[in-house]
């Protein structure tokens, strides 16, 4: 769940999770939606990669993000249940 909440707690990987949870799309999709170096977003993906909030799929030299939005579903309830809410 550490991993969950270090990649929420960026603003930019908050941003990228809202992008994805409207559709898949690629690296360099996202990337256009921010003014960032395509390293800084490669490191923002391996947070979200990380703790399991994206899975990445390779076909050439194109890689697509999905959200995975049963382990923030996950990380959010274990969280509320934490601290006894719901």
């Amino acid at each position: 769940m550490n991993d969950v909440f270090k990649a929420l707690a960026d603003p930019t990987r908050r941003r990228v999770l809202q992008l994805l949870h409207r559709r898949p799309m690629t690296a360099g999709e996202i990337a256009d939606e921010f003014k960032l170096s395509k390293s800084t977003m490669s490191a923002h993906f391996t947070v979200l990669r990380a703790a399991g909030l994206i899975a990445a799929e390779k076909e050439g030299t194109t890689i697509t993000y999905t959200l995975q939005l049963s382990v923030l579903q996950d990380g959010l309830l274990g969280f509320a249940d934490a601290f006894g809410v719901g």
